[in-house]
């Protein structure tokens, strides 16, 4: 029984091979039917987003079942045949199990830790599932996947730090203020982070938003976006005096808030703390209102160092989540070998069993005549010998199948007498 994973990503394509190799969600049910053609590919699952495209398959055999993917992959994309081998990667078995996981656990993402991709896995199972194109082993696979990336968000802290600009600020925001709830908050500048800035603010709790823009109707556009008020450029000012957390990112080749400003408006805010979020460049913010009490300034170099300081410490979790995957990938790994471990028994007692009956009948035609009761009693002794040598292996066997290694012992036997 054997798994295979065949993909691109965004380590090993660029944009331009992947979108190449991408499938349709609409076109999926006619993508099925296509593999449908394959019966060498016994179960599947495609896992198509921006960043890879991936095939995961059981098949009888591994080689054949990766010719037969790789085949599929041309074929369907009108593809000449190996024009884009170096981009592609293969895992089989326990290195496909492991990384399925690792993909469903965000460990295999462009940033560690994103929640969008298990939503992703879990769309393109249920696309195959309805599909008809799994199985009980690809069934069981993505269902134990979800449940290891539960556990890997559950007892890791990998998606707790900000690892984006935007989200950072949000961060900043919450330690200054301790709780963003009802906070005001000012757009200067209408630009795509200062945007996003917002949103995530907004969502964390804060309760009105207010922006302005050079241009008034862009500031108009962007208020009603975010369900929020337009104010004149030259009023900022006065508008500061009941904002808590700004967010400037105008473009304008001077500061456009300057410390003797700021120290106006924190007077008539009777000291209540202010947060600035400059991520402009050049800089919109004189750097001096630091100096000022109770006024907290973050410029984007500052953020883009809570960034680099939080993916460390995503990278030190991963640590402990790639623990987990180890030992779940085991504990998956002999389930399957469970089910094999029943055959593979018969299997070695069969051979056992021709390999006795085959040299007693040689032993048989070199004694010459024989009674009826010698006969018996030779074979019950060559039986009794061979079901003694065989009751401890096979004992022991299905004991070590339930243990974290279990699984090598069935390719062992498998391996030692020949089974396959």
């Amino acid at each position: 029984m054997n798994l295979i994973v065949l993909g691109v990503n965004h380590k090993t394509a660029p944009v331009e091979i992947r979108e190449k190799l991408a499938f349709s969600e609409k076109h999926l049910e006619e993508t099925f039917s296509a593999l449908h053609n394959y019966p060498e590919l016994k179960e599947k699952v495609i896992l198509s987003t921006c960043n890879r495209v991936e095939i995961y398959a059981r098949v009888g055999n591994i080689d054949e079942g990766i010719n037969r993917l790789k085949d599929f992959v041309y074929k369907y994309h009108k593809i000449n045949d190996g024009e884009l081998e170096n981009f592609f990667y293969t895992y089989f078995t326990e290195d496909a199990v492991e990384h399925l996981f690792k993909v469903s656990s965000s460990l295999d993402s462009m940033v560690v830790g994103e929640p969008q991709i298990l939503g992703q896995v879990k769309d393109a199972y249920s696309l195959a599932k309805e599909s008809r194109a799994t199985g009980m082993i690809l069934n069981q696979l993505f269902e134990k996947a979800f449940s290891v990336a539960k556990k890997v968000r559950n007892e890791t802290r990998i998606a707790e730090s900000a690892v984006s600009v935007s989200y950072a600020a949000v961060e900043l925001a919450k330690k200054i203020f301790g709780d963003i709830e009802g906070k005001t908050i000012m757009v200067i500048g209408a630009g795509e982070m200062s945007e996003l800035a917002a949103r995530h603010l907004l969502s964390s709790g804060a309760k009105g938003i207010l922006v302005s823009n050079r241009t008034f109707d862009r500031a108009v556009e962007l208020a009603r976006d975010l369900k929020g008020s337009a104010i004149r450029f030259d009023s900022i000012e006065d508008e500061l005096v009941r904002t808590d957390i700004v967010i400037s990112s105008t473009g304008a080749p001077h500061f456009i808030i300057k410390k003797e400003m700021v120290e106006r408006i924190i007077h008539k805010r009777r000291n209540k703390p202010i947060f600035f979020i400059d991520i402009a460049v050049p800089r919109d913010v004189e750097p001096a209102i630091n100096e000022i009490e109770n006024v907290f300034l973050y410029d984007i170099d500052d953020l883009q160092n809570v960034v680099n300081a939080n993916i460390k410490e995503r990278e030190k979790e991963s640590e402990k989540a790639l623990e987990i995957i180890k030992k779940e990938v085991g504990q998956f790994l002999n389930w399957i070998d469970g089910l094999e471990v029943v055959p593979t028994i018969a299997a070695l007692r069969e051979k056992a069993e021709a390999v006795r009956l085959k040299e007693l009948e040689e032993a048989f035609s070199k004694l010459g005549t024989v009674s009826d009761k010698e006969r018996i009693v030779i074979d019950n002794l060559t039986s009794a010998i061979v079901n003694k040598l065989l009751h401890e292996p096979t004992v022991n066997l299905k004991k070590q199948i339930e243990s974290t290694d279990g699984h090598w012992y069935i390719k062992v036997v498998r391996h030692l007498f020949n089974l396959e």
